[in-house]
């Protein structure tokens, strides 16, 4: 069964939707009054039109299409950025441009993609030791052995 979320679309692009059956994103189209360039190492919040109203328990994430990232070396600089249930503004998504060349957006370009996810919440438990594991204290690069 699908979660139903509302959802308000101020910009005149479709609303997110799933490319096939076994999708777990959704592309976000950048919603512009005119062409936005991304100069080399540039940042800059992307609007998209969109204001949605997540049920309690869930959050969105907005990732990087793999296409912008491989292609124009465009990625989505918080990723993934987190979206909360109780956040009622506008969808933006915050772009970088990786590449040594400028990069256009135009109205319209799928920018990034969103993910829909449940999530827990923790209590926590102070304690002054942790159980023991086969991996223990191993960091970054410990299992690659």
């Amino acid at each position: 069964m699908n979660t139903k979320v509302k959802i308000i679309n101020e910009s005149s692009h479709p609303l997110p939707c799933y490319q096939t059956g076994l999708s777990a994103g959704m592309d976000l189209h950048a919603n512009l009054n005119e062409a936005i360039e991304l100069a080399p190492l540039e940042r800059k919040l992307i609007a998209t039109g969109l204001y949605i109203e997540l049920p309690e328990g869930h959050e969105a994430q907005i990732r990087p299409r793999s296409g912008l990232a491989y292609k124009h070396g465009l990625t989505v600089l918080n990723s993934p950025g987190t979206i909360d249930a109780d956040y009622r503004g506008e969808l933006k998504v915050l772009l970088v441009n990786l590449s040594n060349e400028p990069f256009v957006i135009q109205n319209g370009e799928r920018i990034a993609q969103m993910v829909i996810a449940k999530h827990e919440k923790v209590e926590w438990l102070a304690a002054e030791t942790l159980s023991e594991t086969g991996r223990g204290t191993g960091g970054y690069g410990s299992t690659g052995k």
